[in-house]
């Protein structure tokens, strides 16, 4: 692959990336959450979305886009739970007064031509 076809990859990656992170927040609004923040990066690495759930329980929420629903569910391996666990634990520390009701782990996968599904408390990191 030359490079050119390969920045044309990366661009049409990242623009399938962010409408999936848009149809996912767009998913978590009509269901009563409050979105406070996406793409929200920190040095240890970047939350997709972090929302208030309607019981004021905060979600650190991983956008996963894949050609079928029950593959992107696959592709959040016990690495990437723990790298975006660490992100979240650094954000609360400068943030403690956001978890003050509790703190979970969603899932929001999006598979093509089927709608955005959303996975509450889809897993738990060792420090929570």
């Amino acid at each position: 692959m030359t490079d050119a076809e390969e920045i044309r990859v990366r661009k049409r990656r990242e623009r399938l990336g962010r409408r999936s992170e848009m149809f996912a927040t767009w998913l978590l609004r009509l269901k009563g959450y409050r979105i406070l923040g996406r793409r929200v990066r920190t040095p240890l690495g970047e939350i997709d979305v972090i929302a208030r759930a309607p019981s004021g329980m905060l979600c650190f929420v991983e956008v996963k886009m894949r050609s079928a629903a029950e593959t992107a569910l696959l592709a959040l391996g016990p690495q990437q739970q723990m790298r975006i666990a660490r992100a979240a634990e650094l954000y609360l520390a400068h943030r403690p007064d956001l978890g003050r009701k509790g703190v979970r782990f969603d899932v929001v996968t999006v598979g093509a031509r089927t709608w955005p599904r959303h996975l509450a408390d889809a897993w738990r990191p060792d420090w929570r």
